[in-house]
């Protein structure tokens, strides 16, 4: 395959990784067959500076034509990205991740702290284990979390606990979970301060990702038979996952849409839930 350069989202260059296209696609569950095709397709159709937001795009709707399902395991990542415009939606995402993990979870806390009050996005307690976590979601490709993220939660951590620890056993532990990315010196800092950091793609064992895909909590936003107006109505419905639409069928139906369509979707969303 000839060798050329893409833009990325952050706006830098950056040789086209094939193998990358290539694992991602898999990993959606693409056959052997339409992953040497769509490779194929974009040998013949791409060109010396390409963004890889096209480079998606285009995958994308070749997936789409092939296999629903496919296609919307592809689109996982912008899929939570379109869970906006509000980050509420996200932080509910967010604790379905920690309910998976066995906690019980708590949103939009207010917890007074040694020095001030202050506003959580999500408490999470397991045992002995109290979890403060914040999220950062971004509706942008190519937003990166930075050093002042982990500054700032580590400040506001160490207040809550100086104020919590006293005659307390339990273990406190502070997150920052966001959508995109966080920069080498957040990761650096936090790391060094004890923070648990998790992010689409870190770490590397136990990323957003992997628990995604461990737990099959694939929002309903991922769903290519829903259009945006139905995603949106339906999480003002307050529900967010894939899983959630198949508890809840009636919603479809006293939403407008009609029966053909309604079959469509359920089916969809059973395949992305149980493949």
């Amino acid at each position: 395959m000839q060798q050329f350069h893409v833009t990325k989202a952050s706006g830098q260059k950056a040789a086209f990784d094939l193998m990358k296209l290539q694992a991602s696609l898999k990993s959606a569950g693409a056959s052997e067959d339409t992953i040497k095709m769509i490779v194929r397709d974009v040998s013949n159709h791409f060109y010396e500076g390409i963004s890889t937001k096209d480079i998606y795009q285009f995958a994308f709707q070749r997936l789409k034509k092939i296999n629903h399902p496919v296609a919307a395991k592809y689109k996982l990542k912008k899929a939570i990205m379109e869970l906006g415009p509000s980050g509420f939606p996200f932080e509910k995402y967010i604790s379905s991740v920690f309910k998976k993990l066995q906690f019980e979870v708590q949103l939009n806390q207010s917890i007074q702290g040694h020095c001030v009050n202050h506003e959580v996005d999500i408490v999470a307690i397991k045992k002995d284990t109290f979890c403060i976590i914040e999220c950062k979601y971004h509706n942008l490709p190519g937003t990166i979390c930075d050093v002042k993220i982990p500054l700032y939660i580590h400040s506001r951590f160490h207040d809550i606990v100086q104020k919590k620890t006293t005659g307390n056993k339990m273990n406190y532990e502070s997150w920052i979970v966001t959508n995109t990315k966080f920069s080498a010196d957040a990761m650096q800092y936090g790391t060094c301060r004890g923070l648990r950091l998790l992010s689409w793609d870190f770490p590397a064992h136990g990323s957003l990702k992997n628990l995604v895909d461990q737990f099959k909590l694939y929002p309903l936003t991922c769903l290519t038979t829903l259009s945006k107006t139905e995603k949106l109505l339906l999480m003002e419905q307050n529900m967010i996952l894939c899983e959630e639409v198949l508890l809840n069928k009636n919603a479809l139906p006293e939403m407008g849409i009609k029966a053909g369509r309604v079959k469509k979707i359920i089916t969809e969303a059973e395949l992305v839930c149980n493949n």
